[in-house]
């Protein structure tokens, strides 16, 4: 059964969405602030975490950061009453996978989850090599020289999109939709920081690219045949 851990203080919304997805056939635990969700996040065994933005003790954001730094994929659906764009970027600068701005509909919560679950499950089925790096989207792993290195969700669908399209350049708005959806509010410096974080995991020398190479005024593209 799927899993999704909710992390929202705000009881009425928790009982509403603990209700409602038990209905659809997901089970569904609680945090009701952030070193308690942190902590239940850490513990693993989730398929999605629901994330507040304001949150007692921790915030969504440093609850996200926290997550992501210490090796945690689990999609991240954050919900937050800011609408301001800059507040959306922060939340997924973070490393959350998208966003819900309250107020909102249940349905729309549950056609965002299923995405981000059929994200989880579609990867290539092959593990692909380049360079020193294995990436193995079956088990959403990413090695080099055998060793294990931490990458989030996000980061994943990235280079998916760049493994699949091969020599290919990818506008900055090709990015967004492959790994945040169509539609998605998210600015060219928010694909940049996280274009740049993935270098730091796959290239031999980030400052001087030999995978991820930028075309200036088009976007980026995957060469490993240099």
């Amino acid at each position: 059964m799927t899993r999704i851990l909710i992390v929202e203080d705000e009881p009425d919304l928790v009982l509403s969405l603990t209700e409602d997805l038990g209905r659809q056939g997901y089970a569904v635990g609680h945090a009701p602030d952030g070193p308690s969700g942190l902590a239940m996040a850490r513990r693993g065994g989730w398929d999605l975490i629901v994330l507040d933005v304001m949150l007692p003790g921790l915030d969504g954001f440093d609850v996200c950061a926290e997550l992501r730094r210490g090796g945690v994929d689990t999609p991240v659906i954050m919900l937050t009453a800011r609408s301001q764009i800059a507040e959306k970027e922060l939340g997924l600068d973070s490393g959350a996978d998208d966003y819900v701005t309250k107020p909102f509909h249940v349905r729309e919560l549950r056609a965002r989850i299923r995405a981000q679950l059929r994200r989880r499950e579609s990867p290539q089925g092959r593990v692909i090599h380049f360079g020193d790096c294995d990436v193995d989207f079956d088990r959403a792993e990413l090695r080099r020289n055998g060793s294990p290195v931490a990458i989030t969700a996000q980061e994943l669908r990235l280079l998916e999109a760049f493994l699949r399209n091969r020599g290919r350049v990818l506008s900055r708005d090709h990015l967004i939709a492959a790994a945040w959806g169509h539609g998605a509010a998210i600015t060219d410096r928010a694909v940049d920081t996280q274009v740049w974080s993935l270098r730091r995991k796959i290239e031999p020398d980030p400052a001087a690219p030999r995978y991820l190479l930028g075309v200036r005024g088009l976007g980026y593209r995957f060469d490993d045949t240099n």
